[in-house]
């Protein structure tokens, strides 16, 4: 019996529609081969454009139709020049993290053998790591609410609660079970904190220890934040998962994607207990809006990670090989080197791309 998954489809602003609407075509196709699952999308609006003319970021219509869904496919969100009055860009991307609980970031980082990429080293195809970065709390908490008093002194404030550490270590520890279960991990999570400076992260840190316990075939081990953008550098291998706050998951999950060559080849997901949102870590680059030419690559792993992330929540081994398989597409496409867009070196449009790795998801699961 084939189950259908309800997904609300954000398409963004800038490339954002650009990027999203060869994925969703990939996932329709995906589907029509399937024996066990369809999906339903369901368009919805919002982000800075719709912000400009409407006023609102994230309508609550939309948000409604994201918490009925199985699943968000959310595109790149923001336009530099519209901005909500205090300065700051839009970005209902954070919006729906803080409403629907997504406190779990999840940034993976890994290589393809063949890969051409900036970091040069006989081990570069080692890295296959994965950031975990709390989304809901940390400096972010203060999204919305900092203070400047008369233009001389500005403040934001950091949060970390016990509650919500709790269930992202959780997480985090679990992944690492599943990476070290499938051959892809070393059983390890480091917690990236700065316990040496601040209060909140020795409390961060305590908390890691404590649920560490839970996972006694599974390695804890810490790290500074500065410690750790070092060794992304020198030795990324070292690292498996890694579990972190949400200003400073931010700022190595840009570092990562420099790892793999492009914010074009970088997925992700923010998870929490009932509802997951799935987008490309990459913002919506208006200055090539338009011309066919974005890299859709990020947006269709972000779709894998959904496949992947759908099978698991709901026993759907077919959707969990199908996610694999897609994400193994786009690494052929990007080893073969023949179909790249201008991101990673190549003159490819964005269908063309998106084409080559629908064939080269036909090979890998022939029809």
């Amino acid at each position: 019996m084939r189950k259908t998954f309800k997904i609300a489809v954000f398409g963004g602003d800038g490339i954002g529609p650009e990027i999203m609407a060869p994925t969703v075509r990939l996932l329709q196709g995906i589907a029509r081969e399937s024996e066990t699952l369809a999906f339903q999308f369901h368009e919805v609006a919002a982000g800075a454009a719709h912000y400009r003319a409407t006023g609102e970021s994230l309508p609550e219509a939309s948000l409604d139709t994201a918490r009925k869904s199985d699943a968000i496919l959310l595109s790149a969100m923001g336009l530099p020049e519209v901005r909500y009055p205090d300065g700051t860009e839009i970005s209902p991307q954070i919006e729906l993290r803080m409403k629907l609980g997504l406190y779990a970031g999840v940034r993976p980082v890994f290589v393809q053998p063949g890969q051409d990429v900036p970091l040069k080293s006989r081990r570069v195809t080692d890295i296959d790591f994965v950031i975990i970065r709390e989304s809901t709390e940390g400096l972010f908490a203060s999204h919305g609410k900092g203070v400047v008093e008369d233009d001389r002194e500005a403040r934001e404030t950091l949060v970390i609660t016990r509650a919500i550490s709790e269930k992202l270590f959780d997480f985090a520890f679990k992944l690492a079970r599943q990476r070290q279960q499938s051959g892809r991990g070393q059983g390890l999570v480091h917690c990236v904190d700065k316990a040496n400076v601040f209060q909140a992260f020795a409390f961060f840190r305590k908390i890691f220890f404590e649920r560490a316990q839970a996972y006694p075939e599974i390695k804890a081990e810490t790290a500074y934040v500065d410690a750790t953008a070092l060794w992304m550098v020198q030795k990324p291998w070292m690292f498996d998962v890694l579990v972190t706050e949400n200003m400073f998951g931010d700022i190595l999950s840009d570092l990562g994607a420099g790892l793999m060559g492009s914010l074009g080849l970088a997925p992700s997901a923010d998870i929490g207990d009932h509802h997951a949102v799935f987008q490309p870590c990459h913002g919506s680059a208006p200055d090539i809006a338009g011309k066919g030419i974005a890299n859709p690559m990020a947006m269709i792993l972000s779709a894998a990670m959904m496949l992947e992330w759908l099978g698991h929540e709901h026993g759907n081994t077919e959707a969990i090989a199908m996610g694999d398989a897609l994400r193994t597409a786009v690494s052929d496409v990007l080893v073969e080197g023949r179909t790249l867009t201008a991101d990673l070196g190549g003159s490819a449009r964005t269908d063309m791309v998106a084409g080559a790795v629908a064939a080269a998801y036909k090979m890998r699961v022939p029809a």
